[in-house]
């Protein structure tokens, strides 16, 4: 697997491609909701096969001075074969580099355990987002 910082045109319609797969397709999301307001100011993430197709992505924003992980996903096909957390490290690796020293998430509580063998907490009572329930976690770094 290879995962890469989005630099071009391309690679970002590879991540909105994977992320239209799992949260619009998969989890019934609207589009709409899906693809926001954020593109342009978040730093993006594709995570590549071995043959060069996307599987993963995610995204991060740096909101009142903290790294805002978001939009995390893999294809289900390419799921419990650690794509989900070279995301993270990616992600929190660039946030590192802007000198950020707090990360923040929403999680889909189904993946709470998985954010918290990266060192988050959760901090908050569980909400919905998308028709999905979801707890916001934390990680200083």
């Amino acid at each position: 697997m290879n995962i890469q910082q989005v630099t071009t045109k391309e690679q970002l319609e590879d991540a909105f491609l994977v992320r239209n797969i799992v949260f619009v397709e998969e989890q019934q999301v609207p589009v709409e909701e899906e693809i926001d307001q954020f593109e342009d100011e978040a730093t993006h993430v594709v995570l590549y096969d071995d043959e060069n197709k996307p599987i993963g992505a995610g995204r991060v924003r740096i909101v009142d001075g903290i790294g805002k992980l978001e939009r995390i996903c893999v294809l289900s096909t390419s799921r419990k074969n650690g794509a989900g957390g070279l995301i993270v490290e990616k992600l929190e690796e660039l946030a590192t580099k802007e000198g950020i020293s707090k990360l923040k998430l929403n999680a889909q509580t189904h993946a709470i355990s998985f954010y918290q063998k990266f060192g988050y907490e959760v901090v908050s009572d569980e909400f919905m987002d998308a028709g999905i329930p979801h707890v916001t976690m934390i990680k200083e770094i």
